[in-house]
């Protein structure tokens, strides 16, 4: 058993031992939309297309569709002049949204997007 040093937190406690972070570089597949939930909350949503990479094992997918949240103003900014195939770096989180519809609950899973940047516009090469 190793001595700890006071005031130490111990490995298992440690909130960096969860890490929910996500880069993505993709084509935009859906040009980013404004949408006010029922709470008056807006958020803007779009969708990334993002070739994937390594080993595919059995599946002959070779893209992945992503839908994108965001809520913050100023990855917000950045975002409202995309275009659908613009390729675009963003970077954020994996989040689980609960929400009611007509049928009742529902979710869906999206990145929070935190940052974005244009990478290429589409059609300039």
């Amino acid at each position: 058993m190793s001595a700890r040093t006071k005031g130490e937190v111990p490995a298992a406690d440690r909130r960096d031992e969860h890490i929910n972070e996500v880069r993505l570089v993709g084509r935009v597949s859906q040009a980013p939309a404004e949408r006010v939930l029922p709470s008056g909350d807006a958020v803007w949503t779009f969708r990334l297309a993002v070739t994937r990479t390594g080993d595919q094992g059995r599946s002959k997918q070779t893209v992945d569709a992503l839908d994108c949240a965001v809520w913050a103003a100023r990855p917000r900014r950045s975002i409202l002049t995309w275009q659908v195939d613009d390729v675009v770096e963003v970077a954020g989180s994996v989040r689980r949204r609960f929400f009611r519809t007509g049928a009742g609950a529902a979710s869906r899973t999206e990145v929070e997007v935190r940052s974005a940047k244009v990478i290429r516009r589409a059609g300039s090469g």
